[in-house]
């Protein structure tokens, strides 16, 4: 009894600083000041179409100077890209890999302020974490109204198991929005046991006293980076991607002293290498941070502290559409959140140590602490098995401490913004959701210490993003109606590119069909066409990894999936950008590799493969009878041939060679272009453990022994019905 007082002091205590931190955010709305900044960003209009990348390249080697050379297209650095043009400075930016290759593709996907860091705030009395969470929902507000297209509100659900905790958590819950303001996204609410279940129909009902609802955003990372960028080109700014810097450059100012004055950099698809000459260079390298400090600096201490944060996709039926969960005490002491995500579910995530790298791969003890952990809140029909995760992948939080500060030793909560002595301007740590505030910030300071000429101040908070202006919320229906769309793909188009998508649909393929007109699907099971494949070219895209992970979002969503649909990827690409047929085999190799390692394919098969043989000795009879029935010719194993006759055989004679091979490597684990029995037994194994969700040719064999079994019967009452003829007459 006296814990739970103790719990309903801390409450009482809740509400108490709660009502007064509400008080405080109601009081500092939006001022005039604001209002005549959103008159300045009207004006800022998009002022060309997007040049091509060759057009981009030529503008970096041109010799001129720039005002901004901004490192890194993650989300900060296209932030930053976007708020230097917008201001009228010469802009250019040069990213390594591709736009959000790093951390930003490979987020929550979630735009929010932070609940538990407003709890921390609270009872903590903490005004740094209280400022921090009061401009990540002012931001939160802000992508919400830049990008409608690719945001959405969602709610999210925190249920509530011991009774005490219902007063605790709804005040936690209204500070939230009281400190949001009048920027809320829409009012939290309380829901009874019967009204939580309801809604979410799969969480565990056993001891559940109810739920809290609240709202936060949710948007397509690696689209609204890549959106961002592409808005800072057509405002004149000069982005590219895989062109990696090598060297900062340097010159005497007028006082003698060294500054950096622009960077030595190489094409990474041409080989090419030149100079882009810039009066302020800045480093927004996320976990790479550290390595560009060393190259202005190399005896410059480190601050990044790298954070592997690992998340995995299930099917959609592990959550509703509509709603989302958050569990606030993990058995490690995390967050994890449980996320519906176009028509998947995301789970997530991990907070682990690691080393900086361009590959973060997710590891199998990662994965399992996630399923373990979302088991507590799911009820017993939901079986969570390890076979269901479609997806996963790492990325690298970079956690940094300040060294703008004497004590290194502690990690900074918010951004920081540092400059050196070499006029290098570094922005580092923070959050997606406040990239805009982080842009803006960095850019201020680098006007300060490189004296820079803007033509204007900060027109960002609230400014379209590419696809945003003309965008509707029944904007699709047009492109079914005009342009013969199946709605689904119209729905994605229009969520995916806004107002672009009639730009992405007119390149889209005649499908030969009544219906759809256009649009020829990549992979059978996902709303993803042709023409998005012509257009990421155009927004460029440059490798198969670029496209099928960042411009379409298949490999997040479904790893095999995207093994199957991506040769038609490349072929797509080999036309489009002349490649040929070497090149074409080098990129197959090299997404495949990819896919392998960063997706959690090698995980999903290599665990497969650890599955002991856990069969009864029926199973096994009846797994050796089905084997033996498509190895007509007791060869020992089956061949693609054997396959093809089995699926010809139950009237599959449309099936292609390309699928034939999908359904044979899924299960030869050995690599040898055959299926053994021991093979065939261990993948049975998998799926009876869960550690493998289904099996094509496990589908085929079972089918090819009831056809089996219908002939014999079939035959069997043919002789019988004989047999008694002869015997009447």
């Amino acid at each position: 009894m006296a814990s739970r007082f103790r719990k309903f002091g801390v409450t009482a205590a809740g509400i108490a600083i709660g009502a007064a931190l509400s008080t405080y955010a109601l009081q500092h709305k939006d001022t005039p000041q604001y209002q005549v900044q959103m008159e300045e960003m009207q004006r800022v209009r998009r002022k060309r179409t997007l040049p091509p990348r060759s057009e981009q390249i030529r503008a970096l080697q041109s010799g001129e100077e720039y005002d901004v050379l901004i490192i890194g297209g993650g989300a900060t650095g296209a932030g930053c890209a976007l708020d230097s043009v917008t201001r009228g400075l010469k802009t250019a930016l040069v990213e390594a890999d591709d736009f959000a290759s790093g951390t930003s593709s490979r987020s929550t996907k979630l735009i929010h302020g932070g609940v538990r860091y407003l709890q921390k705030a609270i009872l903590g009395l903490d005004i740094e974490q209280y400022r921090m969470v009061k401009e990540a929902l002012h931001e939160r507000a802000s992508m919400l109204r830049s990008a409608p297209h690719l945001t959405r509100p969602l709610p999210i659900m925190l249920p509530v198991y011991t009774w005490w905790q219902i007063p605790y958590f709804w005040v936690g819950i209204k500070a939230y929005d009281f400190v949001a303001g009048d920027r809320n996204v829409k009012s939290s609410y309380y829901l009874s046991r019967s009204d939580a279940l309801e809604l979410f129909p799969m969480l565990r009902g056993d001891k559940l006293c109810g739920a809290i609802v609240y709202y936060d955003g949710q948007q397509d990372d690696a689209r609204m980076n890549l959106a961002i960028a592409l808005t800072a080109a057509r405002h004149g700014a000069s982005i590219t991607n895989h062109v990696e810097v090598l060297e900062l450059l340097r010159k005497k100012d007028a006082d003698g002293k060294d500054v950096l004055c622009g960077a030595k950099v190489r094409d990474n698809m041409s080989k090419k290498e030149w100079t882009i000459k810039a009066k302020c260079v800045i480093n927004a390298t996320g976990p790479f941070t550290d390595s560009i400090r060393k190259m202005d600096n190399p005896t410059v201490k480190e601050i990044c502290c790298p954070s592997s944060g690992v998340h995995i996709v299930l099917p959609g039926y592990y959550s509703p559409q509509q709603m989302g969960l958050l569990d606030p005490d993990t058995s490690d002491g995390r967050v994890i959140f449980f996320l519906p995500w176009l028509n998947g579910t995301i789970a997530g995530t991990t907070d682990s140590p690691c080393d900086v790298t361009r590959t973060p791969t997710p590891t199998e003890d990662e994965i399992q602490f996630i399923l373990s952990e979302i088991k507590n809140y799911l009820n017993k029909d939901v079986d969570v098995r390890r076979g269901d995760v479609l997806s996963a992948w790492s990325g690298i939080r970079p956690l940094v401490s300040d060294p703008n500060k004497e004590d290194t030793q502690s990690l900074a909560r918010n951004h920081i913004v540092h400059v050196s002595d070499s006029k290098l301007v570094t922005i580092a740590g923070g959050k997606w959701t406040t990239f805009r505030a982080m842009a803006e910030h960095t850019i201020d300071a680098a006007i300060k210490a490189c004296n820079l000429k803007p033509e204007r101040g900060c027109v960002t908070d609230g400014l379209w993003i590419e696809g945003a202006q003309g965008w509707t919320p029944t904007m699709y229906i047009r492109l079914v109606q005009d342009l013969g769309l199946e709605v689904e793909v119209a729905k994605h188009l229009a969520i995916s590119y806004g107002d672009r998508a009639f730009a992405v649909a007119k390149l889209a393929t005649l499908t030969g069909k009544r219906w759809p007109i256009i649009g020829k699907k990549l992979h059978p099971e996902f709303p993803y066409i042709d023409a998005e494949v012509r257009y990421g070219i155009r927004e460029y895209a440059c490798t198969c990894v670029d496209m099928i992970s960042r411009r379409l979002r298949l490999s997040f969503l479904n790893v095999q999936a995207a093994l199957e649909a991506l040769p038609m990827i490349a072929d797509i690409m080999a036309e489009e950008l002349k490649w040929s047929k070497d090149e074409k085999e080098r990129q197959i190799k090299s997404c495949e590799h990819f896919l392998q390692t960063q997706m959690g394919h090698q995980a999903n098969r290599t665990l497969k493969e650890k599955v002991p043989i856990n069969l009864s000795k029926p199973e096994v009879d009846m797994y050796v009878k089905r084997f033996e029935t498509i190895d007509k010719e007791k060869k020992g194993y089956v061949s693609i041939t054997d396959i093809k006759r089995a699926m010809k055989s139950f009237g599959d004679a449309e099936v292609s060679g390309e699928e034939l091979h999908d359904i044979l490597k899924e299960i030869d684990t050995n690599m040898n272009g055959q299926v053994e029995l021991e093979e065939y037994l261990q993948m049975m194994s998998a799926i009876k453990s869960g550690f493998v969700s289904h099996s094509r040719f496990a589908a085929v064999a079972e089918q090819e022994e009831i056809r089996k079994e219908q002939e014999r019967l079939k035959k069997q009452i043919t002789i019988e019905r004989s047999g008694a003829t002869s015997q009447r007459k």
